[in-house]
């Protein structure tokens, strides 16, 4: 059985992925504290979540964090940072990776 590598929560400091870009509330942030389910899990289902932290314009220069749906996550926004944790685990099946 696989492990999900991700599935331990992280600090904000030392996130496990950082997506950037022009999200829905302009200039965004987003970074990957956890995640619940295997990549091969995630796929098949829509509502899959990660733990976040959210920087936007909106938040006024600090972070909201909470469990969010990956594809609302992660909309508008390129992979910026990512872990060895992160690689071993999706590879480039999530965003471009640096």
């Amino acid at each position: 059985m696989a492990k999900n590598l991700l599935g331990k929560s992280r600090p904000m400091q030392n996130p496990y992925a950082i997506y950037k870009g022009d999200g829905p509330f302009g200039p965004t942030e987003m970074k990957l504290l956890k995640t619940y389910q295997l990549p091969k899990n995630e796929s098949t289902n829509e509502y899959a979540r990660w733990f976040v932290a959210v920087k936007t314009d909106a938040t006024f220069g600090s972070y909201d964090m909470g469990d969010s749906y990956i594809a609302e996550a992660t909309y508008g926004l390129k992979l910026d940072y990512a872990s060895p944790e992160f690689k071993e685990q999706y590879g480039n099946t999530v965003g471009i990776l640096p």
